[in-house]
């Protein structure tokens, strides 16, 4: 159901642009402007929820995940219990 709506003003120039491309994919104006929003969206949401870390780091993570003697700090059961609480 499409029961939204987003408007903006553009440079002329640019919706030349925007509906030469479109055109080019045999997509309408606003099909292409939807799918081309959605996916930058979702590019940033997955950008925003993943961690990147470098090799040193990575291998840092991974030793510490295999050492059998480690334990949690505090910080790291209460948020473990925060975890259980919200999620269950």
């Amino acid at each position: 159901m499409r029961d939204s709506r987003l408007n903006f003003r553009l440079p002329s120039e640019l919706k030349e642009v925007i509906e030469e491309a479109a055109a080019s994919l045999g997509q309408s104006v606003s099909d292409f402007a939807v799918s081309t929003l959605v996916r930058q969206a979702r590019a940033v949401m997955h950008e925003q929820s993943v961690t990147v870390l470098s090799d040193r780091d990575r291998d840092r993570f991974a030793a510490l995940l295999d050492d059998a003697e480690a334990r949690p700090n505090s910080a790291l059961i209460k948020a473990a219990q925060r975890y259980k609480q919200h999620l269950g």
